[in-house]
């Protein structure tokens, strides 16, 4: 007898829809919410640079390139204009001081010292010749007070005889008044004598104090225009190496004009140039180091030139354990300047990708070290070795620190 077998729901059909329903939802959810949609670019590792993030001391410092030169270095300015007849050291020469470098001449100097000298040649005879006139007229003077105290003299006594003979009357009284007035007008005569004769005195005196500065000051004059004519023989002030000397025989040489210079060789410093960016930041203490010979040097910076001439400035820098053996006028050297102390930081080395990022993000390898992708950071300081990192990165993390300009904008490279 045949017996009703029930219809099953989950036919094979229905199996295999249903199953298939199941992979396209799957599908469709781990696209829209699982799967990486990220932009991406494969790349090869053996043509980037990959760098590690690590924690050490951050120091601050640029490097800067200083030039070798002279501890002190004397200018040669003319201090007289002239034409040179006479050159006779070349530039390059070691000198002594006092040595004679050049020889000048100038006529209208030459002019001008004899002038001067004639002028207080005269001055000489003019005083002599006052003083002379001078004595003579005391000798005047006495004379004629001489005179007038023996003619007072006389009509004293005239007067006095007529005023007895007039009191006892044997003299009319016109008799005694004549011989009492010329007694008197004489007294006034020498007083008037003498009191001009004090004029005359005081007025000579000054007369020859006025000789006597002007005569002063002339020969001053003169030794001033005599030392100018020393100064056209050009002598070295300093004993030392005569680097450069500008002129040539028969060139005419204005007064203050540079002719050379003469370089101490007792002692170098460095000249280095800085860009101008620095310039707050560089004052006289700061140090620095350099290789030399295989030994570092330590350096500090002595001197500050604050004109900014191209975009950079100058400092004066010593040695501050002395001079380096061998080392040479003029040599160049990178070195290395500290700008603050060393501090503890999470340290990025530094690469090309800062020009493309601004460093604002870099690329970070994954631990799988198949692939990198974006990551934002903030970086702080910088010196010419490493970054120091704010956020965003971790000692240990690896970073490609090469140029990112072939990359993009895609958010993963794949290796």
């Amino acid at each position: 007898m045949d017996r009703v077998i029930p219809k099953k729901f989950w036919t094979n059909q229905r199996l295999a829809l249903a199953a298939g329903g199941v992979l396209v939802i799957s599908m469709l959810v781990y696209n829209f919410m699982l799967a990486d949609h990220r932009s991406k670019l494969n790349v090869e590792k053996d043509k980037i640079t990959i760098s590690n993030v690590s924690t050490g001391a951050f120091e601050e410092f640029i490097v800067v390139t200083g030039v070798v030169q002279p501890l002190k270095t004397i200018r040669l300015d003319a201090i007289a204009g002239g034409y040179v007849t006479e050159k006779l050291v070349e530039g390059g020469g070691m000198v002594k001081a006092g040595d004679v470098l050049l020889r000048l001449e100038n006529q209208n100097l030459r002019l001008s010292f004899l002038q001067s000298e004639t002028e207080a040649n005269r001055l000489v005879n003019d005083l002599q010749n006052t003083r002379q006139r001078l004595r003579v007229e005391r000798y005047s003077q006495r004379k004629a007070l001489s005179d007038l105290d023996f003619q007072l003299d006389q009509a004293k006594d005239t007067w006095q005889r007529q005023e007895k003979l007039f009191k006892e009357k044997v003299i009319p009284e016109q008799d005694y008044l004549k011989a009492k007035r010329d007694y008197e007008k004489l007294v006034e005569q020498r007083k008037i004598e003498a009191e001009s004769q004090k004029y005359q005195e005081e007025n000579s005196q000054i007369q020859i104090r006025q000789l006597e500065q002007t005569l002063a000051q002339t020969q001053k004059n003169v030794a001033l225009w005599q030392q100018t004519l020393n100064n056209l023989v050009v002598k070295a002030p300093v004993s030392g190496q005569l680097s450069t000397v500008d002129v040539e025989v028969g060139s005419n040489i204005s007064q203050g004009q540079n002719i050379g210079q003469i370089d101490d060789l007792d002692g170098f410093k460095m000249r280095v140039g800085i860009d101008e960016h620095y310039i707050s930041r560089i004052f006289a203490g700061l140090g620095g180091s350099f290789e030399f010979n295989g030994k570092n040097h330590k350096l500090q910076i002595t001197r500050v030139y604050p004109e900014v001439k191209n975009g950079r400035f100058e400092v004066d820098m010593i040695f501050s354990d002395g001079t380096p053996t061998g080392i040479k006028r003029g040599q160049s050297s990178p070195i290395r300047l500290e700008l603050g102390k060393a501090a503890q930081a999470t340290l990025l080395p530094v690469g090309g990708f800062f020009s493309d990022t601004g460093g604002n993000w870099v690329y970070v390898i994954e631990p799988s070290g198949k692939r990198a992708a974006k990551r934002s950071i903030t970086l702080g300081r910088k010196n010419p070795e490493f970054f120091e990192v704010l956020e965003g990165l971790k000692p240990g993390d690896q970073v490609i620190t090469s140029s990112y300009e072939n990359f993009g904008d895609n958010e993963v490279l794949e290796f």
